[in-house]
């Protein structure tokens, strides 16, 4: 199977302090992968770099493949075609909106890169063009707020802009840098609830980094954990024992707390299919 996603070797410092060493992994077409660990584990810096807003270190091996492109090679950020970078969208923790801006011109600043330049310049869009943002607003669930400024929307509806916007740049995989960090509950779980319906019906591929473990366990089949900017595991969601998870998030190293506790399943169930 054909990798969408490709990642050798991949090193990033920041001045003393490494913040990647040797990641190495791959995502196929139609995953919904989590990037989950500790706060300061590489998460949202080693998502940055898939996208090519990161360049790694100069010296290094690393190779970042994304669909059919090269993203970066030997610490080389490399270019890439309107069309190429229309192909992967990404979601901030801080919605990235123009708050002064309606929800339609929000979402339709997605399209942008498949417009001619004179019409992306300036702005006019086609009747078609507003039916395909009116279809990702309802696909999110907010097409009543289609004229409203999006400064005076809720967090968890300033994200579901910024996922209709992902849909109408009809990007190929959606990375998504901890996109219910900001949110209540409720919010977070209708946000999760959209990531994965996007992902099951058109079979995008999405990569989402997470805090919440209990989230990650009940959305996505897959996790990727970090730990002091290593790869400390990379496999279904469901072998992340509480052991595992446990060694995860504390200083204990996973031997020492295997010989004391029993390794059992996680009981949570999975709620979806990722």
């Amino acid at each position: 199977m054909t990798a969408i996603v490709s990642v050798e070797r991949l090193d990033k410092s920041f001045g003393p302090h490494a913040a990647l060493r040797e990641i190495g992994f791959e995502i196929h077409a139609g995953e919904l992968v989590t990037l989950i660990g500790p706060s300061g584990s590489g998460k949202s810096t080693l998502l940055r770099h898939l996208i090519g807003l990161t360049r790694a270190d100069r010296r290094s091996h690393s190779h970042v493949r994304v669909l059919d492109r090269d993203v970066q090679h030997g610490g080389r950020l490399l270019g890439a075609s309107r069309e190429q970078r229309r192909r992967c969208g990404y979601i901030f923790q801080q919605f990235n909106l123009a708050g002064r801006l309606s929800v339609m011109t929000n979402v339709l600043i997605g399209h942008l890169g498949a417009m001619p330049r004179w019409r992306a310049l300036t702005g006019r869009f086609t009747q078609q063009e507003r039916d395909l943002a009116l279809r990702a607003l309802e696909r999110v669930g907010i097409v009543g707020l289609a004229h409203q400024r999006a400064n005076t929307l809720s967090g968890g509806q300033m994200q579901r802009v910024a996922i209709a916007r992902a849909l109408v740049q009809e990007a190929e995989v959606i990375f998504a840098d901890e996109p219910i960090a900001s949110l209540d509950p409720r919010s977070a779980r209708e946000v999760m609830e959209i990531l994965q319906r996007i992902n099951r019906e058109d079979g995008r591929t999405i990569v989402v980094t997470l805090h919440q473990v209990d989230v990650a366990r009940r959305y996505c089949r897959r996790a990727i954990a970090l730990k002091q900017g290593r790869l400390y595991y990379d496999g279904p969601i469901a072998g992340l024992t509480d052991v595992r998870l446990q060694a995860l998030y504390e200083n204990a190293g996973l031997d020492e707390l295997e010989s004391r506790q029993p390794d059992h399943r996680i009981a949570t169930p999975l709620h979806a299919v990722g």
